[in-house]
């Protein structure tokens, strides 16, 4: 089992995949596939009230659209299933009766007006707010009668009073002196096991080497050392990750904005952006590099690369990283992924999608280079079936303190409106006229933009004009002979 890797994420199926659990899972798939170890996938529902199945499957759903496979886990089996902890109750229990009958754990009898009694009297004490050990202390008569009566207990383990100390991965040594914990629970009233014990059972079951987890979880870490201790087993290797906060340094949540894998695929990101900046959060690979496919991220990754500094969100560069992939998809895939985002503004494209692929490539390629998000693009696109450039202020404004702007933009749309149809060829045509009557540079490209589009920036003028004359007959796409007709309309006075 030493030199055995094998990790695992365990996420509970309470809500959607956030980014912080998102990252825990990339760590540890870097990690198994790095030192071809095994990913394992086990799913923590033993909070019976929140957990769901549709929780499950959209965490799972999340984790296969980071391209994140595991190697075995509830959808795909394995030798040490089952996957799901609410399949494994049998075990808790077994686990959780042995230490009883070893002494290292006790029935408590106490009702929850007596623990809320004893915490606050601890509070007004001003001490740790400790379970008292009241039941540790009845003799076996009290608890055969108490049995005997159905009155119900749980199952609370006896917590050694030693040092403890822990060598982490990334955190170096980490001590908790004696007395920082009370006797905690094991497994409730009803049957159900709490989650620390839940945890150590599994990962010793499950052979799990490595634990890769958040940095929040080493209180957990304590009790589970305890346990493993307990129970003889000999405990895997830590590594706890800093916290992930958001740009004004308090932990990452919802007012920071999108925090849930889901909501960053609606929004339009790449899930190799979304694995390429969660990497960067905490670690790097020694270089200023932060660009990185998942196979290079596999390539470079170590924990001792890892670092003990909280990680900062930073959407900014996440959409940076994203611009960066984007720039790199392949005309077929750029095609497929833009498609929703396209269609659920413009639903009539759905068609031209299908029938006119070579068209509806070259409009998206024209806006490809100046995305940040997928869902940029309907914006990006929207001249094309949008022309009011009378109504756009940063144009009003151009051509109220230019005139030679508007003068040559009048010129343009006049000698455009002679032509009975307008093509790539007659256009260009009719582009070196008005150059020959002196209008050059900025005062001829900047305002042919203005009246073939109606907009004062955009794609390259070339591919623009390109795009609407071999768009003709498109659904709502307006011709640059209507835009023309339009300009003059508002600009001829």
């Amino acid at each position: 089992m030493e030199n055995k890797i094998r990790v695992r994420f365990a996420p509970s199926p309470t809500g959607h995949l956030h980014v912080g659990g998102a990252r825990t899972a990339l760590f540890n798939f870097l990690y198994a596939r790095k030192n071809n170890g095994k990913f394992i996938l086990r799913v923590e529902d033993t909070d019976l009230e929140r957990s769901t199945k549709e929780s499950e499957e959209m965490v799972l759903n999340d984790l296969k659209w980071l391209n994140l496979q595991w190697d075995e886990g509830p959808d795909v089996g394995g030798d040490f299933g089952p996957y799901r902890q609410s399949e494994r109750l049998e075990l808790y229990k077994k686990y959780a009766y042995q230490l009883l009958e070893e002494g290292k754990a006790y029935r408590c009898f106490c009702t929850d007006e007596e623990l809320e009694e004893m915490r606050k009297k601890a509070e007004q004490e001003k001490r740790p707010p400790h379970y008292d050990g009241r039941c540790l202390r009845l003799s076996e008569k009290e608890i055969k009668e108490k049995m005997e009566a159905g009155i119900p207990y749980t199952i609370r383990f006896k917590v050694p009073q030693k040092d403890y100390v822990l060598y982490d991965m990334v955190r170096g040594k980490v001590e908790w002196k004696s007395g920082v914990l009370g006797d905690f629970v094991i497994l409730r009233s009803n049957g159900m096991p709490v989650y620390n014990f839940c945890v150590v059972v599994d990962d010793h079951l499950m052979e799990i080497s490595h634990v890769i987890r958040a940095e929040e979880h080493l209180p957990n870490t304590l009790r589970q050392m305890m346990l493993y201790e307990a129970l003889g087993w000999k405990p895997p290797k830590f590594a706890h990750v800093s916290l992930i906060l958001g740009k004004d340094r308090s932990k990452l949540s919802k007012r920071h904005g999108a925090t849930s894998v889901s909501q960053f695929k609606k929004d339009g990101f790449l899930p190799e952006a979304m694995t390429n900046y969660l990497a960067l959060l905490g670690w790097n690979d020694g270089t200023d590099r932060e660009e990185f496919t998942l196979k290079e991220l596999i390539e470079k990754f170590s924990i001792k690369r890892v670092s003990k500094s909280p990680a900062v969100f930073d959407t900014d560069k996440l959409k940076w990283i994203n611009s960066l992939h984007i720039k790199k998809l392949t005309d077929e895939r750029y095609l497929e992924l833009s498609k929703e985002f396209v269609t659920e503004n413009y639903p009539f494209l759905e068609e031209v999608y299908s029938n006119n692929k070579e068209w509806m490539l070259k409009v998206l390629n024209m806006v490809k280079k100046g995305l940040n998000t997928l869902k940029e693009i309907p914006q990006e696109i929207a001249f094309l079936f949008e022309y009011k450039p009378w109504e756009e202020k940063d144009i009003l404004e151009l051509f109220k303190n230019d005139e030679k702007q508007l003068e040559s933009a009048k010129l343009i749309a006049e000698k455009l409106s002679l032509l009975e149809e307008i093509t790539i060829e007659n256009l260009w045509e009719t582009v070196n006229a008005v150059k020959k009557e002196g209008f050059k540079g900025k005062y001829l490209f900047h305002p042919l933009r203005v009246v073939v589009s109606g907009k004062n920036s955009g794609p390259e003028i070339d591919i623009l004009t390109e795009t609407l004359i071999e768009g003709k007959g498109i659904e709502k796409l307006i011709p640059i002979e209507n835009r023309v007709k339009l300009f003059l309309e508002h600009f001829k006075k």
